[in-house]
């Protein structure tokens, strides 16, 4: 075969050397230990991801209810990312970081008595359950298959053992098939059966392309209304999913206290890491190298890229570029959050004097920004509204710039959503976001779910204010350029009021200044 004659699609295996030989494949299946016989006990999170898949299935009776782990994703050619599960996958069924990339978790629903569905109660029409969950997964394969040596996807000898179905079914109190049986599952009692098939859409191209091809067709003329249907119902479950997640469970709360202690002692190493980073000249990178080596080793890693922002590059909001020097005499703010092996994460931003002593001008913002936060938290109670916590948080700072000299109106005057908000100019993001398997929480839940929501014991939210004054910026005092100031805690709330999940690091500009003097004594 000549160089131009090797289809374009095969040459990506040009550099490898597997061996073929019939004597190696015989050898290679042989003299190998006997499996352990012993299944896994039921892992902790079972019962709490049973319980989420019976409130899910309760709000679509009739439906089947398809929810794809995903496939694993390109970083360069054909080296690929660490797998992550999608959000929904791994909150319905448990199964966390690197864990059966093409899984699909399918609820199918229940035929009872008299030949239906079941009517919508969370326990089905006569006290049971409305759906029967089902994992499709591909288990490992026998040592004498091409997989064993051969699959750089599933292979033993490239990816370490792989679980049996009986194994999940055992870990995750779970039922488990074959993921070849996938397609005649998602098809059952379809169309004329009465069933109706809903699928997390951006979970999985190909699963979901199997969802559509599954699906009644209906009038050819009528195709773009079927798939607007179509498209429709799979909203509907990701926005149900998304809201979901908006209460944690005891084990949920549990994953976040562990994400926040992770990431305390993340920060901690930062101050202890200072010294090193003015001395670098990519000193924002030995901040963020700092807290991931933590993150990496306690947990599954960062929840989110860090940002590492010394001087002016504070004032960039996402800036996650992290090349530039740490000097004595500014602020360097970190936005960093460990994810722990269940995937969730924290969500903590401390700004840091470098040199451990705040100038005067430096304490005048943080200080402010600390009293808007305090503010905030004031709201973090059962029956305000979510949308309360970020007003309270402006109107300190919208009062204080005006003090400053800093508005062409009033604080007031600011303060008005629709004339107003001159203030927004220095903090243009929320102070909140939902917090837990995802750092930006619930994302898909409805206005009226979220910023509209009264607070209810169990979310778990960020509360974050933050004032950036950029080196450019006219409309600042001239002492105040180039300081940005951001203080963000995660915050559990709780029957009467809320707890600080990440009080293990201090606030308060002269308790910052006497924690970093110990951590470096």
């Amino acid at each position: 075969m000549d160089e131009q004659s090797q289809p374009l699609h095969e040459r990506g295996g040009n550099r490898s050397q597997r061996p073929t030989s019939e004597a190696f494949k015989r050898f290679v299946a042989e003299q190998w230990g006997p499996r352990p016989e012993t299944l896994p006990t039921v892992a902790a999170v079972a019962p709490f991801a049973a319980a989420r898949r019976t409130a899910i299935g309760a709000r679509f009776p009739g439906d089947r209810l398809v929810v794809a782990a995903g496939a694993l994703k390109v970083r360069s050619n054909d080296t690929d990312y660490r797998f992550r599960p999608h959000s929904a996958f791994a909150h319905l069924t448990g199964l966390d970081t690197d864990r059966e990339p093409d899984a699909v978790l399918v609820l199918h629903p229940v035929v009872h008595r008299g030949g239906g569905p079941s009517d919508g109660d969370d326990s089905g029409n006569d006290g049971a359950p409305s759906h029967e969950a089902v994992l499709y997964f591909r288990p490992r394969a026998e040592r004498d298959s091409e997989e064993f040596y051969a699959d750089s996807r599933y292979g033993e000898l490239w990816v370490g053992v792989r679980p049996s179905l009986e194994e999940i079914e055992a870990e995750l109190d779970l039922r488990c098939a074959h993921i070849d049986e996938l397609g005649d599952a998602l098809r059952k009692d379809v169309g004329d059966g009465g069933v109706r098939l809903r699928v997390v859409r951006d979970a999985d191209d190909t699963v979901t392309a199997e969802v559509d091809e599954a699906r009644p067709t209906g009038d050819p003329d009528d195709e773009g209304e079927v798939q607007d249907a179509a498209v429709t119902l799979d909203a509907e479950l990701t926005e149900a999913l998304s809201e979901l997640r908006l209460v944690k469970d005891e084990w949920e709360i549990e994953q976040m206290r562990a994400a926040v202690a992770a990431s305390v002692a993340g920060f901690e190493a930062i101050v202890r890491a200072l010294p090193e980073a003015v001395a670098h000249h990519r000193g924002e990178r030995v901040v963020e190298t700092t807290f991931a080596q933590i993150a990496r080793r306690e947990g599954n890693g960062t929840g989110y890229d860090t940002i590492a922002a010394a001087g002016n590059h504070a004032n960039t909001l996402h800036w996650i570029r992290n090349d530039g020097s740490v000097r004595t005499g500014e602020l360097v703010l970190v936005d960093a959050g460990v994810e722990v092996d269940s995937l969730y994460s924290a969500d903590i931003t401390r700004t840091l004097p470098v040199d451990g002593t705040f100038t005067d001008a430096q304490r005048q913002v943080y200080d402010t920004v600390c009293e808007a936060a305090d503010a905030a938290f004031a709201q973090a109670r059962p029956g305000t509204r979510f949308r309360d916590v970020h007003l309270a948080a402006m109107r300190v700072i919208a009062t204080r710039l005006a003090e400053w000299g800093m508005l062409p109106v009033s604080a007031e005057e600011s303060l008005d959503r629709e004339q107003g908000e001159q203030h927004r100019r220095w903090m243009v993001h929320g102070t909140s976001h939902h917090l837990g398997i995802d750092v930006h929480d619930c994302a898909q839940a409805r206005r009226e779910m979220y910023l509209d929501a009264e607070l209810e014991p169990g979310m778990v939210f960020t509360i974050e204010p933050g004032l950036y004054f950029r080196a450019d910026d006219l409309a600042v005092p001239e002492h105040l350029r180039g300081i940005g100031v951001r203080i963000e805690d995660d915050v559990l709330v709780t029957s009467d009021g809320c707890e600080n999940l990440s009080a293990g690091l201090p606030r308060l500009s002269h308790d910052v200044e006497s924690w970093m003097a110990a951590l470096t004594r």
